[in-house]
This record gives C-alpha cells, structure tokens and sequence, in this order.
C-alpha cells in the first residue's frame, strides 16, 4: 500500500472518480485531466473501485450514492468503509448531490476527510480540498520528523 507521503514531487497525484452517473464522472475526469496534473481512473461502482484499489491511488473522490446502475450495488458509505479497513490513511472526499447536513455528518463519522455537494463549483472545492490533503500530510510528516528527534 502506497502512503500519499511517497509521492515524489514530478509524480502526477492519482486520483480515482467513482460515480454512478457517467455524464458528471467524465465531466469532473475531464475537470481534472485539463486543470491539474493528475493520473485518472474512473470507476461506476464501489465493487469496481475496491478491485482496483492495488493501484494506489493517492485521494479517491467517491460519491454517496452508488445504485444508478445496478440497486444491489454497494453505496458510498459502505465503499468508503472497505476503503479505510484495506488502507486508513487514503484520503476519500464523499460527493452527494444532496445538500443536507446529516448526510455530511454520517460520512465524516465514517472517515471521509470532506463532504462536497454536487454543483457547478464542486469541480474547484475538490481542487481546494485535495490541496488541502497534501498541505496536511507535508505538515505531519515534517510533525513526525520533528517528534523523532525529541
């Protein structure tokens, strides 16, 4: 399992999309291969994301709701479980398009590092949030590096 604190600084940060809905799954891909340097995977399932996760990804954005396609799929929050049971420390920031404040709630109990709700802006909040993963893990690992010393 790879640590995002292994990312060498010309390595394109891997991000896997994973949402049922494949007109806004490619839009955000798109988002993302235009604006930023990133190495992408897409995934339409829980199921798929969780075969795929040997891959490594750095952060996964995942969206809460995953039965557009199949109703007997896995949702969000139950892929987002498996997630932090086969590597805790891969940051996963839940999408919803439901703007309700118990539904961000359930997912940060359950270890999303963020909630975004699906919208024209979420596509920049994403990129905030994801900047924000990294200035935090360089933080911790200079954190620890310091601590070890002490």
């Amino acid at each position: 399992m790879k640590n995002t604190e292994s990312i060498k600084p010309n390595e394109p940060i891997k991000l896997f999309l994973v949402d049922d809905d494949p007109i806004f799954l490619k839009a955000l891909e798109i988002e993302f291969l235009l604006h930023a340097d990133f190495a992408v995977e897409t995934y339409s399932t829980g199921e798929l994301c969780m075969k795929n996760l040997s891959h490594t990804p750095d952060v996964i954005i995942l969206d809460y709701h995953l039965d557009g396609i199949d109703k007997n799929a896995m949702n969000g929050i139950s892929t987002l479980d498996q997630i932090k049971k086969y590597n805790p420390d891969i940051p996963v920031v839940m999408l919803s398009s439901q703007d309700k404040i118990d539904v961000a709630i359930e997912c940060m109990h359950h270890r999303a590092f963020d909630y975004v709700v699906k919208s024209e802006t979420a596509f920049i909040r994403l990129q905030k949030i994801i900047t924000s993963i990294f200035r935090f893990k360089k933080m911790e690992k200079e954190l620890n590096w310091y601590m070890d010393r002490v």
